[in-house]
């Protein structure tokens, strides 16, 4: 094993994830030279796997716990949060996707793909990024922010820019994404006048108004 796999294995990082910060905490004598040459290493004998510079993970052979694709998300780009296609499967109301890990950020758009997946990261500038975003437990040691069902709607119609109420209306959500209808009146309105604060854009602003009179959830 190598010297960096055995240091990091030791510290059993939650999910096996651990990026340039740890070793250098690690390796503090070392120089930046002597360190890479460890990563490097460590890359070639397929010890630890690199997700993007400076973000690295331990091959399975030497995790002590699987991480999850929301925790890697959450380390892959910042600031960010869980949503689309995958906060609707995580809150049950669509079929889980596996294809790729689906986020939203303030930042630019980003994809990454890496030896544990494709994790893709699209812009939705909110005023307050966070409006209809939840810190849910994942795990027993990792906690990441999930868009709730309200919020991963309001994303998936920002970013599908031909949607509107006039047009598509409850059809939108129960074909095109197969949302059961009586699901939709289970969904909770009451981060609505953050999301509807923070958003600019007029067309999703009409959206989820209607939206909440049609399914006829006053919560």
């Amino acid at each position: 094993m190598q010297t960096l796999t055995e240091k990091v294995f030791h510290l059993a990082p939650p999910g096996g994830l651990f990026d340039a910060t740890v070793i250098v905490n690690l390796f503090p004598d070392a120089t930046t030279g002597a360190r890479n040459l460890l990563v490097h290493r460590a890359l070639q004998a397929g010890e630890i796997l690199r997700l993007k510079p400076g973000l690295f993970v331990l091959d399975g052979r030497y995790r002590k716990s699987e991480p999850h694709p929301f925790q890697i998300a959450a380390l892959l780009h910042y600031p960010s949060h869980i949503s689309l296609e995958s906060a609707l499967a995580w809150h049950h109301l669509i079929p889980e996707a596996v294809y790729q890990t689906s986020s939203v950020t303030s930042e630019r758009s980003r994809t990454f793909t890496t030896p544990l997946g494709v994790f893709s990261f699209q812009r939705v500038p909110l005023q307050m990024p966070r409006a209809g975003v939840e810190s849910v437990q994942i795990n027993h040691d990792c906690w990441t922010f999930i868009a709730t069902p309200l919020r991963a709607i309001t994303d998936m119609v920002y970013l599908n820019h031909s949607i509107t109420w006039q047009n598509d209306g409850l059809s939108y959500l129960t074909e095109s994404l197969r949302i059961e209808e009586e699901d939709l009146h289970q969904i909770s309105f009451a981060g609505l006048d953050d999301i509807l604060s923070s958003l600019r854009s007029l067309r999703v602003r009409s959206y989820l108004q209607r939206l909440k009179g049609a399914v006829g959830n006053a919560g």
